[in-house]
């Protein structure tokens, strides 16, 4: 088994609170610690140019990992987009995908960030995951409840609302460790 943790984008190329690249940031690499605690194989690579995600740039790092039927995608904001994209254009079967404040609506602020999100999915999407599993909270934007909302309206799965955690990021949650997404990753 392994796990692959796509992030997110940042707004701005020096977009960094804590003075960390967006792979080292929020719950991230307390995730990675706990999952390898638990052997299983991590990769939490830094994507390129984070702050204007590039699909194809993204791709290559992200295709260095092994990919099957025991891997376990997990995303968070623009990295939802990408994984859900890389599904839908890949059709490799892989065992679960969880998405965190998913970000594949492209409007509003949305509209013009990047080329990322320019794909289109269906509920055929459901044949190459065994289990999906979609986080997002009460009080982030607008447009990423809404995507929550829509990815769960095609592909069913399980959609849990964690009330007052924002955008899943350490400003917001308050802590670097994330109880909920780990049990999900490791209860079958």
């Amino acid at each position: 088994m392994n796990a692959i943790i796509v992030h997110g984008s940042n707004s701005t190329e020096n977009n960094s609170k804590e003075g960390l690249p967006e792979n080292k940031r929020h719950w991230k690499p307390w995730l990675k610690k706990e999952l390898e605690n638990k052997g299983i194989k991590v990769s939490n690579e830094l994507y390129p140019e984070d702050w204007l995600p590039d699909y194809n740039k993204w791709k290559k790092v992200f295709e260095k990992n092994k990919i099957n039927e025991d891997t376990i995608l997990i995303g968070h904001s623009a990295g939802t987009a990408f994984i859900l994209r890389w599904l839908n254009e890949n059709k490799r079967k892989v065992d679960k995908v969880i998405l965190i404040a998913p970000s594949v609506i492209k409007e509003g602020k949305y509209l013009n960030i990047s080329k990322l999100k320019d794909f289109k999915f269906d509920s055929s999407l459901k044949k190459y995951f065994n289990k999906l599993v979609i986080f997002y909270s009460d009080n982030d934007d607008e447009d990423i409840i809404n995507s929550a909302k829509y990815v769960y309206s095609l592909l069913r799965g399980k959609l849990i609302n964690l009330k007052g955690k924002g955008h899943f990021t350490l400003e917001d949650m308050g802590a670097k460790e994330f109880p909920e997404l780990l049990n999900v990753i490791t209860s079958r």
